[in-house]
């Protein structure tokens, strides 16, 4: 095999992990009602998948790096799917107890799995972006390759929706033990990307160490701290729209789960025609007009979204997956708009990164560590925004969404601009 073979082999790999990350990741929001099922579950409790998945980046973002520079990044990525298979398999596990007789316990059970699960896909999002920025030797060909990474990530969300529809018919009555099949689809993933990647060549670099000491020195950057807030925030706009517009459906307008599914997935496919545009005209379009203009635009079809009238209905294509025949539904315009949201949180994590780390120099690799821990920030604001859709209601806590949108604006605007810069 040639250097070039090795190497788009390589690439392949990776775009293969890109998508895994997010069926796996994405699988948290159908659970979460699933989980709402097995009691009297309050919308905060049942975010306990998306709690544990995502507070893990903060405990793994620094290891994770540490790992890449002792093992090196197809050694790590195996690691990370060794970790990964094994929180699968917990939260398999959770299904088979009882309930009704020991709830407590299946809570437990269920989010050590996940928070082992999220472990993984910090682990393996350390390995992925990096590497397809190597593999395509930097520069416009590395960010092209990590473009069309996302555009499978994006097409992998879509799936996960789809296949739970599919899957379980009625998931307002669907218990953990449902979800058996899709949480052996995903394991099956693990353990095709273990062989695959055991036996992919990979040209790596040698790795620095990463030095802790250099946090405090990222941190001085003015302009990178008010981007690890803006990272933290953005996390809740781009995981909490989709998961609570599917609460909304279900159990405020009473909406059959398989449509819901469906619904949920276009603002999935949203991000993925975004990221095909961002890519399309990144070159041409800075990160700040694509910042200044997405979250405006997120702010308006938030607010068009909670408070266009529920009389006006528009009519969206479904499909009935037990018998395979395409329907429609109605559902209300201010709804779609905030599916909508997906096409301005495709370019939303580049953009900030790239303005984040601008004249970082010599801290830049620390930098990207620490903005991996921020991920947790989508723990933090779904649980923020399930406070709020308890006490208020569903469309009501879309006021924490506007809230971060407002955010990333001041970010865009004034708080990115670089005040120094390293050698």
């Amino acid at each position: 095999m040639s250097q070039q073979k090795k190497q788009w082999g390589a690439i392949l790999v990776m775009i293969a992990l890109f998508a895994m990350i997010a069926f796996v990741t994405n699988l948290c929001n159908p659970m979460a009602k699933i989980i709402k099922n097995q009691g009297e579950i309050s919308t905060v409790l049942a975010q306990i998948g998306n709690y544990g998945n995502f507070v893990a980046y903060l405990i793994m973002g620094i290891p994770a790096g540490m790992l890449i520079a002792k093992f090196g990044y197809k050694r790590t990525a195996l690691i990370g799917l060794v970790v990964g298979a094994a929180g699968i398999l917990i939260q398999w596990c959770s299904g088979l107890l009882d309930a009704q007789a020991n709830l407590g316990l299946v809570f437990t059970v269920y989010l050590i799995g996940a928070f082992i699960a999220g472990l993984c896909m910090c682990i393996l999002n350390c390995v992925v972006n990096p590497m397809l920025n190597l593999l395509g030797g930097g520069g416009n060909t590395g960010n092209q390759l990590i473009q069309i990474g996302g555009v499978f990530n994006s097409a992998a969300a879509v799936a996960c929706y789809i296949l739970m529809g599919a899957l379980i018919a009625d998931m307002s009555k669907a218990k953990i033990a449902d979800a058996t099949p899709a949480l052996m689809i995903a394991l099956a993933i693990f353990a095709v990307a273990f062989v695959v990647i055991m036996f992919t060549k990979i040209d790596e670099p040698e790795q620095a160490p990463v030095r802790v000491d250099l946090i405090k020195g990222a941190l001085s950057h003015r302009h990178f701290s008010l981007g690890l807030l803006a990272i933290f925030l953005y996390m809740g706009i781009e995981v909490g729209v989709p998961s609570y517009v599917g609460f909304h459906l279900t159990e405020d307008l009473k909406i059959p789960e398989n449509i819901v599914g469906l619904l949920v997935a276009v603002y999935w496919f949203m991000m993925l025609i975004g990221r095909f545009v961002g890519a399309a005209i990144g070159s041409k379009v800075s990160a700040r007009t694509m910042i200044t203009t997405v979250s405006i635009l997120t702010l308006v079809l938030v607010l068009f979204g909670m408070f266009a009238p529920r009389t006006v209905l528009v009519p969206f294509p479904g499909v009935d997956w037990s018998t395979l025949s395409f329907i429609t539904q109605d559902i209300p315009v201010g709804v779609f708009a905030l599916l909508l949201i997906g096409l301005c949180t495709s370019v939303m994590w580049g953009s900030i990164f790239n303005m984040a780390v601008e004249g970082l120099g010599k801290y830049t690799a620390i930098a990207s560590g620490l903005f991996m821990t921020m991920v947790f920030g989508c723990a933090v604001m779904m649980f923020i925004q399930g406070l709020v859709a308890d006490v208020a209601g569903y469309m009501a806590s879309f006021w924490v969404v506007a809230f971060c949108a407002a955010y990333l604006l001041f970010y865009a605007l004034i708080g990115s601009r670089v005040t120094k810069r390293e050698d």
